[in-house]
């Protein structure tokens, strides 16, 4: 089974505090979500492999350590996922970035996909896959689905904040995949959004209604 890694680090809390608040404008809510995802990042690449090598400092060689190679993958699910892809490669800037285009069925829940573009070289790199919210597991799921026809070396998920019927569905349907996930909350509601939640996630992204 998947293992679930809920954040506890102060700042990730301290700022996804403001990402919730109604308040918060669309400028600051996209700075925001960046930070965030940014030190998320750090979490979720915590395993990467290193190799030991020898550099000169101004003063003296050393030995130190670099990757040892590992090739990373974002996959953002569209569109609300795009605006976590900034803050991520910040960090790994040699990461290629796929996308994966799905909308939710406002009657059914169920996803509709209607766009996929993935990293030639996918065999190649263990891929995360990235979307603030993660509701009834449905677009999560039917992404995981999609990247995994195309035999990525591993797949993680980081989300913003999910409801627990979401972790749930990815965990019975997804098993060998981690959950990086900043807070995990209440519940859905009827309309199958997350509870407290932080509204729509695109919306407050782009500006849009």
């Amino acid at each position: 089974m998947g293992k679930i890694f809920e954040m506890t680090h102060p700042l990730i809390l301290h700022k996804l505090t403001y990402i919730r608040d109604e308040n918060t404008g669309n400028k600051n809510f996209r700075e925001l979500v960046e930070e965030v995802s940014m030190l998320m990042a750090y979490e979720a690449t915590r395993d990467l492999e290193l190799i030991e090598c020898e550099v000169k400092t101004p003063v003296a060689k050393t030995k130190s350590k670099v990757l040892a190679g590992k090739k990373l993958g974002i996959v953002p699910i569209l569109r609300a996922g795009l605006g976590m892809v900034e803050g991520i490669i910040k960090i790994v800037p040699h990461a290629k970035v796929g996308h994966i285009g799905l909308y939710r069925d406002p009657e059914t829940l169920k996803p509709v996909s209607y766009y996929c573009k993935l990293p030639i070289d996918i065999s190649e790199r263990e891929i995360i896959v990235v979307d603030p919210m993660l509701a009834t597991g449905g677009s999560a799921v039917a992404a995981i689905r999609k990247i995994e026809e195309h035999n990525p070396k591993g797949i993680k998920l980081m989300i913003l904040i999910a409801a627990p019927e979401g972790i749930a569905e990815v965990q019975k349907e997804c098993p060998d995949v981690d959950i990086y996930v900043a807070a995990i909350d209440e519940k859905l509601n009827d309309h199958g959004y997350i509870v407290p939640g932080l509204g729509d996630a695109g919306d407050r992204l782009f500006g849009t209604k």
